[in-house]
């Protein structure tokens, strides 16, 4: 994509848990990572004082080889246009963030931001399965549900930066409660590291079949938990797999009706049980289209390690403030 270049890019992809960093060159190649806790602090000052004292060294040393061109930031709710993160619900920090600016500031950088899922996008129609598509949806399954757009190649951004918020569309009317959002029923509050273990809570409580998930109680259930009791073979903890991917296929059939994309790319830590739900998922996409669209768009997963295509389209981000 880019002619040699001792130049370097820095990405930065913030998660609802963690945040992770890099050193990108021009081919796409992360140098040297590295990670922080992001739900550690409840504010951005004290947080911008642990990314700066992880991320500094790094720009330092590989300020000796070449010049930093930037950073690029993928972040929930992550403005293009603005910089700014505005009313993130699976962040702690509250209201209006001007991430961009603050991080020019604390590191004497340029920085662009955009969502986290735009950026994972980027990354993936730049380096990774996407390379070549011109119309595909990137969907990322972590602690929560985030999505990009490409139509023609292009990011779809909308006109004030939050296109695609394809997490929060509403998937079941009057169904479950968002934790942060109050919205009843919409696609993340199912599909999410939290919304698989809200699903193995309910159907824990509400019926009496055994499960390895008995064991514990209601507050020690997580995902990996759910994820292991599944492999083992446990019967509910698979049905928590497949419920979510029933819902997740019935979501994207309407995603497909919208743009009639090429692919849906799965990227995150859900994506790790496979088979569990992704059979689901595809027997229902298929059943909920229109005759015209089955069979045409394939479901594929990240090709790049996890959060890596975040990384990657960060960087990209800010290799295009110079180019």
């Amino acid at each position: 994509m880019y002619q040699y270049s001792p130049n370097y890019a820095i990405g930065i992809d913030i998660g609802g848990t963690n945040t992770e960093f890099g050193i990108v060159n021009h081919r796409g190649e992360i140098l040297k990572k590295g990670r922080i806790k992001t739900n550690t602090y409840p504010t951005i000052e004290p947080y911008l004082d642990e990314l700066y004292d992880n991320l500094m060294p790094i720009i330092e040393a590989w300020q000796k080889a070449g010049n930093i061109v930037g950073i690029g930031v993928g972040a929930p709710n992550g403005n293009y246009y603005t910089g700014l993160i505005e009313y993130a619900p699976n962040l702690r920090w509250n209201g209006v963030i001007p991430l961009a600016r603050l991080l020019t500031e604390k590191f004497n950088l340029p920085c662009t931001l955009t969502n986290d899922a735009n950026a994972a996008a980027i990354g993936e129609m730049t380096f990774g399965a996407a390379k070549g598509f011109k119309d595909f949806i990137m969907i990322t399954l972590g602690t929560g549900m985030g999505s990009g757009i490409v139509c023609n190649g292009q990011m779809v951004y909308g006109h004030d930066g939050y296109a695609g918020e394809l997490g929060h569309t509403i998937i079941r009317h009057g169904g479950r409660k968002h934790w942060k959002t109050d919205l009843e029923g919409s696609l993340e509050s199912y599909c999410s590291a939290t919304g698989i273990v809200l699903t193995a809570r309910e159907l824990l409580q509400n019926t009496q079949q055994e499960s390895l998930m008995r064991q514990y109680s209601l507050n020690e259930i997580n995902s990996r938990l759910v994820y292991e009791c599944a492999l083992k073979g446990d019967a509910l903890a698979q049905e928590v797999y497949r419920f979510t991917g029933q819902i997740l296929g019935e979501a994207l059939a309407n995603f497909v009706m919208f743009s009639s994309p090429e692919a849906i790319v799965l990227f995150g830590g859900v994506i790790k049980a496979g088979d569990l739900f992704l059979k689901a998922t595809r027997e229902h996409m298929e059943k909920n289209v229109l005759p015209l669209y089955k069979n045409k768009v394939k479901i594929i997963f990240s090709e790049l390690n996890e959060a890596d295509a975040a990384i990657l389209g960060a960087s990209t981000l800010a290799w295009n403030i110079n180019h």
